[in-house]
Order: C-alpha cells, then sequence, then structure tokens
C-alpha cells in the first residue's frame, strides 16, 4: 500500500467563521498599524530606490564575492551590494562582478576620494581587477523607480480586481482586492518595522506575492461557486465553511511546499536574495490567513445574488450530500 503524506486529516469540519469579528478586527488593525509604522519609521529603500554608484569590475582570474565584501566592510559605505556577472560569451579569463554603492551624499553617488578608496581595497584582494566602467543613479532616477514600482503593485491589482469580476461577481472582486491590499500592506509594514532592505526584488517579491495569494483565492472561490450551485437553499456561512474545509488540504499543502523551497534559499541562498525571499515568505503566510479570513469575511458581508427561483434537481440531497463529519459540526 503506497505512503500518503496528510497534513490535514479528511473530512474536517472546522468553523472558520466562529471568531469572524476577532479574526477580521485584527487584521484591520495590523492594516492600520502598518501603515502608520510606514509614514512614522519609513522605509529602508535600498541602492535601486535612494540611488548610488555601480562599478563594474573585471578579473582575469576568479574571485570571491565574500572576498571583495570583506574587503569594502572597513571602509564605511554603507548599502553596498556584490553580485557576480555570468555570461556564456566570457570565456575562462573574463570574471565580472557588479558592486553597487548606496547614496553617501545628496548627488546620489559616491565621492571621488571614495571611489578612489573602493578600487584600492579591491586591489588588495585582486591585483588583476579592473575597473572598466562607472555608472551613477542619481535622486531623480531613483524616485521615478519607486513610482513606477508603485504604478506596477496598482495595475496588477486593477488586473487581478478585473479578472475575478468578469469570472465571478463583484463581491468577491471586492473581496480579493481587500485581501491583497491587506498582503501588501502587512509586507511593507513588516519591511519597515525591522527596517529591512526595500529595493526592485522586494517589489518582483511583492507582486509575486499577489500571483499566488490570487491563485489560493480563486480556487476556494471556484469550489464555493460550485458549492452554492449545489447548495441552494443552504446559509451562505455554512456553504462557506464548507468550502474552506474541502479545500484546506490543497491550501495547507500548497503553502507548505512553497515554504520548504523558500526556506532553503533563505538558508543557502545568500544575502543577495535574503530580502527577496523573506518577503514571499511572509507573503505565503499573510496570503493562505487572508485568503480565509479576509476575502471570505468580506463576500459574506456583502452577500452573492443567489437564484431562488430555479429549483435544484435534487433539493432534499442539500443535506444528504454534505459530508457526515461536516454535517453534526456545531
Amino acid at each position: 500500500m503506497a505512503f500518503r503524506l496528510k497534513l490535514v486529516p479528511d473530512n474536517t469540519n472546522y468553523n472558520f467563521f466562529r471568531w469572524q469579528w476577532l479574526t477580521f478586527g485584527i487584521s484591520a488593525l495590523a492594516m492600520v498599524a502598518s501603515v502608520v509604522i510606514v509614514l512614522v519609521m519609513g522605509l529602508n529603500f535600498g541602492i535601486d530606490f535612494k540611488g548610488g554608484t555601480t562599478i563594474r569590475t573585471e578579473s582575469p582570474t576568479a574571485f570571491e564575492v565574500g572576498d571583495y565584501r570583506q574587503a569594502l566592510n572597513n571602509l564605511d559605505l554603507g548599502d553596498v551590494s556584490i553580485t557576480e556577472v555570468f555570461d556564456p560569451s566570457f570565456g575562462e579569463t573574463k570574471h565580472v562582478a557588479m558592486v553597487r554603492i548606496g547614496s553617501t551624499d545628496k548627488t546620489g553617488s559616491v565621492t571621488p576620494e571614495q571611489l578612489n578608496e573602493i578600487k584600492a581595497a579591491l586591489k588588495t584582494v585582486d591585483p588583476e581587477v579592473a575597473f572598466p566602467a562607472v555608472e551613477s543613479v542619481g535622486p531623480k532616477v531613483s524616485g521615478e523607480l519607486v513610482m513606477t514600482a508603485f504604478y506596477a503593485v496598482g495595475a496588477a491589482t486593477l488586473g487581478i480586481m478585473l479578472y475575478i469580476w468578469l469570472r465571478f461577481e463583484w463581491q468577491f472582486a471586492l473581496g480579493a482586492v481587500v485581501s491583497i491590499l491587506h498582503d501588501v500592506l502587512l509586507t511593507v509594514g513588516i519591511f519597515s518595522l525591522f527596517q529591512l532592505k526595500f529595493d526592485l526584488t522586494t517589489i518582483a517579491a511583492l507582486l509575486t506575492t499577489l500571483g499566488y495569494s490570487v491563485n489560493d483565492t480563486v480556487v476556494v472561490f471556484d469550489r464555493l461557486r460550485e458549492n452554492l450551485i449545489k447548495f441552494k437553499t443552504m446559509p451562505l456561512i455554512d456553504v462557506m465553511n464548507l468550502t474552506v474545509n474541502e479545500t484546506l488540504s490543497r491550501t495547507i499543502m500548497t503553502a507548505v511546499t512553497t515554504a520548504l523551497a523558500l526556506g532553503a534559499m533563505m538558508i543557502f541562498g545568500g544575502d543577495v536574495i535574503r530580502g527577496f525571499v523573506f518577503a514571499m515568505l511572509w507573503g505565503v503566510f499573510v496570503g493562505c490567513y487572508s485568503t480565509i479570513y479576509v476575502a471570505k469575511n468580506i463576500v459574506l458581508w456583502l452577500g452573492v445574488k443567489r437564484d431562488w427561483t430555479k429549483p435544484g434537481p435534487k433539493e432534499k440531497s442539500d443535506v444528504e450530500d454534505i459530508p457526515a463529519a461536516f454535517r453534526d459540526a456545531p
């Protein structure tokens, strides 16, 4: 007999709406707190958003990114990001890295003296290193990136709202959008609270989280629509409870497998992608929560249009078709 891993038992009958006011109240309070935290503490913007200098290095010999980073630690440069560039056309005698230094003055770039110190420090690690290109990103360009990132998240949210509206009903679309806002605000809030680096990779993680959360929400909404057709006379809150229980195993398994992959990346991926992975992990958690306790509550309070005029082919089976464990739930 084949072994099957089950994180959730069959035929669960949890009452997810028993504390609906408390859970939704906690979510609303967390959203308000996130906005306050961002306004008071601000965000720890990375180089992409606050400007800085990018230095391209080339060397005929292989190097370790950790050695480069260690050489620059004593220069008090602030935000430093070092990534190795791989390209099939480079060959064995061309090793390239991008060193990104955060803005240290109002011009948005490092000073000439600091640039000379950076080059000297890297040459102590690799005497053959060359610096073919040095580029600076000023405050104006970085400000445009902030607005572009804001527009990207807003456009994704509107697109998701339109898609769900067309596929389901406007109540479902509104519930999904509130759920998305919940996930975005809580993610931005925790980045502000712990002053984690907020850059373009974080925006990418936010957009990925939105897609994950909406996918989970649409799966549950699709099952809810099926159950609304199947159980025409059952109260809406009971149909929702039944739907969440029926999809609970899928929700948990998807979240756990995603978290396992992200956990490995968090441990072994290094500093370069750690902010991205953390945002994804947090997004998976709040996305699962918001699907059940935010989106569903909005739909429940708004109500869903149900066609009571068409008699169902098996009206008397409404109760019979419910799993026995759920039927006996309080």
